[in-house]
């Protein structure tokens, strides 16, 4: 069952991230996996792993607003 907040991607992005872990396990691990499997590691990853990166990426945009706010304030007059 999928996670309401897991982060969504179109058809075709979510196609080529499954050939890209099947590509992974074939040259990495010297495995050939089908799509079912790929999908499967896909979506555990998007539901699981994916949101850590999305709130670092959030954390790091707020960071980075906040100094250039700071250094808007350091034009006043």
């Amino acid at each position: 069952m999928k996670n309401e907040n897991s982060i969504k991607v179109t058809k075709e992005r979510r196609d080529d991230m499954i050939s890209e872990i099947k590509n992974y396990f074939l040259k990495e691990r010297e495995e050939e996996i089908g799509d079912l499997a790929a999908g499967l590691i896909l979506d555990f990853i998007l539901d699981k792993i994916a949101p850590e990166f999305y709130n670092q990426g959030v954390y790091d945009s707020h960071k980075y607003m906040g100094n250039a706010i700071e250094d808007l304030l350091s034009i006043q007059k």
